[in-house]
C-alpha cells in the first residue's frame, strides 16, 4: 500500500539478526509531546529484556515540540523516531508496521499507560492462541474529570474503555465486540498480507472519523485468522476533560455513522444509484421511529435516553457519509 510516506529516522543502526526483537510497540503522535513521554516510560519500564522489543515512534506531522519530546530517550537504544507528514492516524500505523522490525507490531496511543506485564501479556496471546492474526485486551480509564451521571457504559465505550470479560475469548463478531487500536498487536505477516490499515478510515486532522482497527479486525477474521480477547494485555487511557460533555459525545456518534457509511461503500463499492437506494432506506427507517427523532432535539439528563440519541446519531451519520460519497 502506498501510505505516501516521509521517513526520518533517528538513534538507528544496522540491526544485528541475533537482536531481532519479538515486539515492535508502535506509538502514533500529532502534538501530545507531553503525553507522549509517559506513554514510551510505561515500555520502557516493562519487566521484560530490551532485546526483544522496541519502539517506533511515529510523528505525524507534529507541530509541537515532540521531535524533542523523543529526543531525550537518545541513550535508549531500543527507540526509533519516525516522521510522517501525510496526516492521518490510518497513515501513521501503516508507516510504523513498515518500519518495524519484530515478529509482532503492537500499537499504543500516545496517551495511553501500559500496565505492568504488557508486553509479556502480548507475547502470551499468542502462544496461548497461535492462530491469532490479532489480540488486545483491557483498556482501562485514567479519568482527568468526574464522570457525568448522563453517561452510561453503553456509549462510554466510545472513550476507549474495553473490559469485555476477565476471561480470554474469540471475539467473532466485531459488531457486538471488539479490541481497540490502543491496544492490540498484530503479526507483522497478518499486516503485510492485508495490507495494513485503510487510509480512509480513523482521525485525519479534526475530522472525528473512527474504525480503522475495526475495520482492520474485519479484514483479519475474513482471512481465516483469529480476534482473541486477552485481558491479561491491559492499558490505561486518558479521558480528558473535553470530552465529557453531551457535544462531544454528539460529534462522536454523528461521525461513528460516517465511518460506518464509508466502511460499507469500501467493502460493496456500490454504484451511485444503489447509494441513493441505501441512503433513502435508512431515512425510511428512521422516519418509521418517532421516538427517535424526537431524542434528537429533546434535552435530557437520563443515561438511557442520552444513550439512544447517540445510536440515533450513528443512524443520520450513515445517512449523511453515503449521500456525501455521491457528492465525490
Amino acid at each position: 500500500m502506498d501510505v505516501n510516506t516521509e521517513l526520518t529516522y533517528k538513534h538507528t543502526a544496522e540491526p544485528n539478526p541475533i537482536d531481532i526483537p519479538t515486539v515492535s510497540v508502535v506509538i502514533c503522535t500529532n502534538n501530545r509531546s507531553a503525553h507522549l513521554q509517559k506513554a514510551i516510560y510505561s515500555v520502557l519500564n516493562q519487566d521484560i529484556s530490551s532485546s526483544k522489543y522496541e519502539i517506533i515512534v511515529v510523528d505525524n506531522a507534529s507541530s509541537d515540540d515532540t521531535a524533542e519530546a523523543v529526543e531525550c530517550f537518545e541513550s535508549e537504544k531500543t527507540i526509533r523516531y519516525v516522521y510522517e507528514k501525510q496526516l492521518g492516524l490510518c497513515n501513521a500505523r501503516n508507516t510504523g508496521w513498515q518500519c518495524a522490525r519484530g515478529r509482532y507490531v503492537a500499537y499504543l496511543d500516545d496517551d495511553a499507560i501500559a500496565n505492568p506485564g504488557w508486553l509479556s501479556a502480548i507475547e502470551n496471546a499468542f502462544i496461548i492462541e497461535p492462530d491469532a492474526g490479532v489480540v488486545g485486551g483491557r483498556v482501562e480509564p485514567i479519568w482527568k474529570g468526574n464522570r457525568p451521571l448522563w453517561l452510561s457504559d453503553d456509549i462510554a465505550v466510545s472513550l476507549t474503555i474495553i473490559d469485555w470479560s476477565e476471561s480470554s475469548r474469540i471475539i467473532t463478531d466485531v459488531r457486538l465486540q471488539w479490541l481497540v487500536g490502543s491496544n492490540i498487536a498484530v503479526p507483522a505477516a497478518v499486516l503485510s498480507e492485508i495490507g495494513g490499515f485503510h487510509p480512509r478510515l480513523d482521525r485525519i486532522g479534526s475530522l472525528m472519523l473512527s474504525g480503522g482497527d475495526v475495520f482492520l479486525q474485519k479484514q483479519i477474521i475474513g482471512r481465516g485468522y483469529k480476534c482473541f480477547y486477552y485481558p491479561d494485555m491491559a492499558v490505561k487511557h486518558l479521558v480528558p476533560i473535553s470530552r465529557l460533555n453531551k457535544r462531544w459525545f454528539v460529534r462522536r456518534y454523528y461521525w461513528q455513522g460516517v465511518s460506518d457509511a464509508i466502511m460499507q461503500l469500501i467493502e460493496e463499492r456500490p454504484l451511485n444509484m444503489r447509494r441513493l437506494y441505501l441512503a433513502f432506506s435508512k431515512s425510511m427507517e428512521l422516519m418509521r421511529s418517532p421516538a427517535h427523532l424526537a431524542n434528537l432535539v429533546l434535552p435530557s439528563n437520563d443515561p438511557r435516553r442520552f444513550a439512544e440519541k447517540c445510536f440515533t446519531l450513528i443512524a443520520l451519520g450513515h445517512i449523511s457519509g453515503l449521500l456525501m460519497a455521491m457528492r465525490r
